[in-house]
């Protein structure tokens, strides 16, 4: 995908500030919308300066932030969203104003500019909810179990009711726990900054035995990037691909790796008891890549490198 215009909701965060780097290397003319809330311009700042890319700070919510662009599109990349799965639990109303009317809005845009395709970032495990049978296939039930994956499920049935009543190409990318660099939440970050702050003693929410599987930000970016490239020979108006990896660990073992790349020994781990880790936490997720696969693609990290690059990032910034 170059020399496009492309509109990047959320692209000062973690997964979209790597994939606006990557379109603007492909000579894309990209236009970001975020409100700052959870993130800043600092991974954009390059891109501002140099005039790579437009900054529109706004929040799709308020549909006149679509205003300040004139520009005609060819894609977008949906990505703004509420992502707090736990806290969505605690303030459902938030989590479907952030979620749910921001994307109603930008289907609606994407709708008047007439766009060739459009990209949303949803999500594996909490789409799926508790699932017996692993690995999960994108043609299984949709049983989310938090106010979030419900956003997201909802969300989805709407991405494809705009593409087949409005004749664009649209995609679900279904991904896993993505962490790395730029990454300020999740279980990774999270432990990493505890530890710091006592190396010799990790609070584990539930048992410890919930295991999911986890994907480095540069291999989900790819993967993102080329199911984009594939929506113009995509037979259907709609579709979603499952991203994530073909391996999975316990949060125990997950901790236990940390300690190791950070030169730590003999921590005491306390549990605070339960299958899962909260209300609303799916404590099994694997799912099934073939159908990615089949496009070429497949994780060039395994977690253990991943993990090491993300903690000497989160070094570099201490």
């Amino acid at each position: 995908m170059n020399d496009r215009t492309i509109l990047v909701t959320g692209g000062a965060g973690f997964i979209g500030s790597h994939v606006v780097d990557k379109l603007v290397e492909a000579n894309n003319k990209v236009i970001v919308i975020d409100n700052l809330i959870s993130s800043s311009t600092t991974y954009l700042e390059l891109h501002i300066q140099s005039k790579l890319i437009t900054f529109i700070k706004g929040d799709i919510r308020d549909t006149s932030v679509f205003k300040n662009i004139d520009e005609s599109l060819d894609y977008i990349y949906h990505f703004a969203a509420d992502p707090n799965v736990r806290e969505s639990v605690l303030a459902p109303l938030n989590s479907f104003d952030h979620n749910m009317q921001g994307t109603i809005n930008i289907l609606e845009f994407a709708r008047r500019k007439q766009v060739k395709g459009f990209i949303f970032a949803s999500s594996g495990g909490t789409l799926y909810g508790d699932v017996e049978s692993f690995p999960i296939k994108e043609s299984d039930l949709l049983k989310p179990i938090s106010p979030y994956g419900a956003s997201k499920a909802a969300c989805e049935m709407y991405v494809s009711a705009y593409a087949y009543s409005y004749n664009f190409k649209a995609v679900s990318l279904r991904y896993a726990n993505i962490f790395g660099e730029r990454s300020n939440h999740g279980v990774t970050y999270e432990f990493f900054h505890r530890l710091k702050e006592n190396p010799n003693e990790l609070e584990i929410l539930g048992d410890g035995q919930q295991k999911k599987s986890y994907l480095h930000v540069s291999d989900c970016v790819e993967a993102s990037l080329v199911i984009a490239d594939n929506l113009n020979t995509q037979s259907k108006k709609y579709d979603y691909f499952n991203v994530g990896s073909e391996d999975w660990i316990t949060v125990n073992d997950l901790a236990e790796l940390l300690e190791k790349i950070m030169g730590l020994s003999n921590v005491m781990h306390t549990f605070t008891g339960g299958q899962k880790g909260w209300v609303g936490d799916v404590h099994l997720l694997l799912l099934s890549i073939q159908k990615l696969k089949a496009l070429g693609w497949k994780p060039k990290l395994t977690f253990e490198d991943g993990l090491r690059k993300y903690v000497n990032w989160m070094e570099s910034v201490q």
